[in-house]
Parts: C-alpha cells; sequence; structure tokens
C-alpha cells in the first residue's frame, strides 16, 4: 500500500498534533513509496536500520526518533544513520508521547492489559494530558508477587524496586520510560504501587517520604508494550506484515 497512507492514517490515529512534545513526531525520513511490511523498534539507530532492512520492511516505527525539535548537524553517526536509512529506501516515522499516552495501543495502556487490571482510568498531567494510567489487579498480592508477575510479562528481571510503601498491591499506577519524577502525582492518584521505567536519583528521597513503593521496571522494556500493540493494530487494520525488532539496552 501507499507510504503516505500509512503515515496519515497514524498522524490521526496517534493524535500526533494534539500533544506537546519536545519530539518531532510523524514521518521523519521519506523513503519509498510502497509500504508491505512494516518494523517496529524502540530506538532509531544502525542496529534498528539494519535489522528492519534485513527483514524486508519498508517502513520503521520507533518510539525515539532521530529529531529532537533542534537542528541536528548531518555529520558523523547522524550521517551514518540517514545514510543507511536512505540507501535502503526505508521510512522513519517516529512516536513519543503520543505513544506513551495513547488510550488505546499506548505504553501506558498496554502494560495496563499486560498486568489485566481492571477500572483503568487515567491519572496525572504532563502539559495537559493525563500522565499516566491507574487500575486494579484481579486479587491482591504482596509486592513481591506483583513483581515477579511483571517480570514474567516483561520478559527479565525489573531493574530496581523501592520498598518504601505498601507491601501488599491492589491499586497500580503506571508510567512507562522516564517517569520517575511522576512519582508524586502517583501518590496522589492513591496507588499501592508505582511501576515506571527508569530510576530517578533525584525522586528517591522523595518517593521514602511519601511512603511510595516504586517498581522501576527498565525504560526500554516498559516502552515496548506499545510498539508491540501498534504493529498488532496496524496488521489488522491493513492486513500487512509486521516485524518487532527487539534490541534492548539494559536500561
Amino acid at each position: 500500500m501507499k507510504r503516505d497512507d500509512v503515515v496519515s492514517y497514524l498522524d490521526d490515529y496517534l493524535r500526533i498534533q494534539a500533544i506537546e512534545d519536545s519530539a518531532n513526531n510523524g514521518l521523519q525520513v521519506e523513503g519509498g513509496d510502497g509500504v508491505g511490511r512494516l518494523a517496529f523498534a524502540v530506538d532509531a539507530g544502525l542496529a534498528a536500520f539494519e535489522g528492519a532492512k534485513a527483514a524486508g520492511a519498508q517502513m520503521l516505527i520507533v518510539h525515539h526518533g532521530l529529531f529532537w525539535g533542534k537542528p541536528v548537524m548531518v555529520t558523523g553517526i547522524h550521517r551514518q544513520r540517514l545514510g543507511a536509512l536512505f540507501g535502503a529506501g526505508i521510512s522513519l516515522y517516529a512516536v513519543h508521547l503520543p505513544l506513551d499516552f495513547h488510550h488505546e495501543v499506548g505504553n501506558n495502556a498496554t502494560l495496563a492489559r499486560w498486568l489485566d487490571l481492571a477500572d483503568v482510568t487515567a491519572f496525572g498531567d504532563y502539559k495537559g494530558q493525563p500522565s499516566g494510567v491507574v487500575g486494579q489487579l484481579p486479587e491482591v498480592v504482596s509486592l513481591d508477587e506483583f513483581v515477579s508477575g511483571l517480570e514474567r510479562i516483561l520478559g527479565g528481571p525489573v531493574v530496581k524496586v523501592w520498598p518504601f510503601g505498601a507491601t501488599s498491591v491492589r491499586r497500580v499506577g503506571i508510567i512507562s520510560g522516564g517517569g520517575g519524577s511522576f512519582a508524586d502525582q502517583a501518590a496522589a492518584a492513591g496507588v499501592d504501587v508505582y511501576l515506571t521505567g527508569e530510576m530517578n536519583h533525584n525522586v528517591y528521597h522523595e518517593a521514602k517520604e511519601l511512603g511510595l513503593s516504586v517498581v522501576y521496571g527498565g525504560h526500554y522494556a516498559t516502552e515496548t508494550a506499545g510498539l508491540k500493540a501498534l504493529a498488532d493494530h496496524l496488521g489488522a487494520h491493513f492486513g500487512l506484515n509486521t516485524i518487532f525488532l527487539d534490541l534492548p539496552t539494559g536500561a
């Protein structure tokens, strides 16, 4: 199908114009006119570009793109990266906060589904947009049981647990990726545990003083969720073949 039809659908479905972001969301690099296979990766980089090429994809959709609002000189690794895309004729589409926040395929919403949360609602605020979701586990579990279940879902160990709050968990708040600075908003939402991605040194004492248990699932791991959900959605909507390129960073 036509590249521009896929791009137009993504722009509308993900509401990229409605959400203020430091990233340049949308089509960042224009490749060939046609798309038969879509590749997905968390981060834009040579490994993802080479993986997309090897997989026979004509478009790569990433969460962390190449352009973040400021002009970038086309030198060094940036030149190499763009050269790889141009050489392969691959289009690059990036979607940052609109994918975190999306109510169906967003990172937060998808993590909530993976955890089988019920009564999921939005909480918090980021520049006029709800920053996270909160919901109820099917039953009360211990914090250790919650962490073990999360590790099974994410396919690997969590980065860190700060057990500063409840030892019994039912109400879970989620902000994927670098959501450490929203600990106060999670505490205000009355969660038993706050799940986010990346540790933030400055939040340690705040979380401790708030009496908030925080589980850091990993920036990378928590942000695979939305891309996988988006891949399923686009595959079903357009009948396109999709592939997720798993390139973990350990962070």
